[in-house]
């Protein structure tokens, strides 16, 4: 329910945002900025979640997690602790250096859960003893492990681009407000070689 909980949050994000591009001064616009302040804090959430889940299901379900679960992890695990300083900070340039992380761990997830989709083509990552294709967790006929994976990632990359919104649209309206206040006759100021000489 978390993963389809994601994708919904997703699917309302995008929405919010084509409205505030479309219509600026709109209520739903409003909505829009007030999420994004707290984005960062939304993307740590999943990402904390999701590691406490995975360490859940191979620690005490005990289901033995393949190597494409692992280099899930590899870049799951990390964003759990950088996404919290992150936010602590305030740090919204912190897409730069987790974007990537995010992306790869969510190729591995769309493989991995069409690969679990579709267990008869085999993978070259599968072996005898940790396969790739098990279906520890199936609900709704499609919900897999790496779906739920794909699903935080899918999530934590939405959350990093609002939050990389935020800090451009911030930075280009007080780039904007700078260079009003130097140009002659801004905010009032009386313009030189005016009539009034």
């Amino acid at each position: 329910m978390l993963a389809l909980a994601c994708w919904v949050a997703v699917g309302v994000v995008v929405v919010l945002a084509v409205v505030r591009r479309r219509w600026p001064g709109g209520r739903l616009a409003g909505v829009f900025d007030g999420l994004c302040p707290n984005a960062l804090w939304l993307a740590w959430g999943v990402a904390l979640v999701s590691t406490l889940g995975s360490l859940y299901y191979s620690e005490i379900a005990h289901f033995t997690p393949c190597k494409l679960c692992w280099y899930q992890r590899i870049c799951m695990y990390p964003l759990a602790v950088i996404l919290l300083v992150a936010a602590v900070r305030r740090d919204r340039k912190i897409w730069v250096y987790v974007m990537a992380q995010a992306v790869i761990g969510a190729g591995f997830a769309i493989y991995h859960t069409q690969l679990q989709a579709f267990p008869s083509q085999g993978s070259s990552f599968c072996t005898t003893l940790e396969p790739c294709t098990v279906r520890y967790v199936w609900e709704f006929g499609f919900v897999s492990l790496p779906f739920m994976a794909l699903s935080a990632f899918v999530f934590i990359i939405t959350m990093l681009l609002v939050a990389r919104g935020a800090d451009g649209t911030r930075g280009a309206l007080s780039s904007f407000e700078n260079r009003a206040e130097q140009e002659p006759g801004a905010r009032g100021a009386p313009l030189e070689g005016s009539l009034s000489r």
